[in-house]
């Protein structure tokens, strides 16, 4: 059997490879998938690496595994940490979160303003993998965004910094970091002009930094060496895998409910009726992730939110026995309605903090409507991915809830949106492939979505 490629999804508890073949063809095939339990305690993921490429080499009843290149994906250790510096919450400062967010990273500390003492003993108590300065449109304020590269310059932290700022500041700041042991990526302001976002320049920069400097984790030197193509992080390849399904099928939106998390992906240019009314600008592709809601390393938090008599009731049963016997993969008809409890209220809980509403303001004038936040309203797909939603029985009515249950303002997609699902759990995997490989990813992701 012929592999071509190999793509390993590095997570924080479980890394998977995926093969895949007759890449170079107009008919690839995804082979099958191999996993085991990432080894970032045991001081090298590659140990996991290794277990999963043994444990595919089983499954697809090969005496040794030959393959022409290996691609990754990585969330172990924390994932991509990073810290974002802006001028106005509003503004700067979330085009630099949505680049960051975009780019699959996980956002430990923002700041707005010029930057204080405390803020710099958390930046070093974070220790993020890369730090990222915006602040002030093209030709306008520059002192915020060279005071603050001046404080992290002096800071004695080597994490690499991206500026992304006015760029009339380019040039002192590149003298500021020209002595330092510090990488410094300049990039194109993410945020040039009142109401006008840029933040594509800066997302492809974080992805490129993460792959140099990709060795935060354990053992990921080992791992580089082995791989020889891309590595991005996993929420950022998911992003790559819908933004290029979204430019083949039409705007969509992407659920990713884990263990531990719960990611939004839309793509999507909004209505042309929500657009005249929008108080400030939304990216095209925007990402989400809710840390808070996962269902199982955060499964007490859903609980809360739903309330233990409210599920003991619709389980007929002690929910707290449930609980006692929860693990990752539910294994009963007990454990799978819970899980599918707890995914439903994950999904539905994300979905209105990812999507925006309607504004009604009160005037001398009289009613006035406006509209502020991601607008999902022209969504044509509903997209399912990770664990929970690839394997559930009711994955389906789980997601088409999301449009039934809309009430109010929220700018949630229609109930004429089409539910579909990353059977084969590959869309992070095929993210990364797009990159060397669009064709074919469209086609294995297609494939595995059960869509023409």
């Amino acid at each position: 059997m012929r592999i071509d490629v190999l793509v390993a999804e590095i997570g924080s508890t479980t890394t998977v490879i995926n093969a895949f073949s007759d890449i170079h063809t107009d008919c690839p095939r995804f082979l099958g998938q191999g996993q085991a339990p990432t080894s970032v305690l045991e001081g090298d993921v590659n140990i996991g690496l290794q277990g999963a490429m043994e444990d595919l080499r089983i499954h697809l009843g090969l005496n040794q595994l030959n393959y022409d290149e290996m691609l990754a994906t990585s969330s172990a250790a924390g994932g991509l940490k990073m810290t974002v510096h802006g001028l106005v919450y509003d503004m700067t400062v979330k085009a630099a979160k949505e680049a960051a967010l975009g780019a699959g990273a996980i956002i430990h500390h923002v700041t707005g303003g010029k930057l204080r003492k405390t803020d710099i003993n958390t930046i070093k108590s974070i220790k993020p993998n890369l730090i990222l300065i915006a602040g002030g449109v093209d030709f306008g304020e520059r002192d915020t965004a060279l005071y603050n590269s001046e404080l992290i310059a002096d800071m004695d932290y080597a994490a690499p910094v991206v500026y992304a700022g006015n760029i009339a500041n380019q040039e002192e700041i590149r003298e500021l970091f020209q002595h330092k042991f510090i990488k410094l990526y300049m990039v194109d302001n993410v945020y040039p002009k009142i109401d006008q976002l840029n933040i594509e320049p800066t997302r492809k920069v974080i992805q490129e930094a993460f792959e140099e400097h990709i060795i935060h984790a354990p053992g990921m030197g080992k791992v580089r060496k082995l791989v020889t193509g891309p590595i991005i992080p996993t929420p950022g390849a998911v992003m790559e895998a819908s933004r290029l399904l979204k430019d083949s099928i039409g705007d969509l939106v992407t659920f990713d409910v884990g263990g531990a998390t719960t990611d939004v992906h839309s793509v999507t240019e909004g209505s042309e009726e929500i657009n005249r009314i929008l108080i400030s600008p939304e990216p095209t592709a925007k990402r989400t992730v809710e840390g808070d809601l996962g269902v199982y390393v955060n499964m007490p938090n859903i609980v809360e939110r739903i309330g233990k008599d409210s599920l003991s009731e619709k389980m007929g049963c002690d929910v707290e026995e449930i609980m006692n016997a929860h693990k990752p993969i539910p294994d009963s008809p007990g454990l799978i309605q819970f899980v599918e409890l707890l995914t439903q209220e994950a999904v539905l809980t994300a979905a209105s903090r990812h999507v925006g509403k309607l504004r009604h303001l009160y005037g001398p004038t009289g009613k006035k409507t406006m509209a502020e936040g991601k607008d999902l309203t022209d969504v044509k797909w509903i997209v399912g991915t990770g664990g929970a939603l690839t394997r559930l029985p009711n994955r389906v009515e789980i997601l088409k809830q999301i449009s039934i249950q809309n009430k109010g303002d929220y700018l949630l997609p229609t109930t004429e949106a089409k539910i579909i699902i990353d059977n084969d759990y590959i869309m992070a995997s095929l993210g990364v492939l797009s990159k060397k490989y669009p064709e074919s990813a469209l086609k294995l992701l297609k494939q595995s979505l059960n869509i023409e």
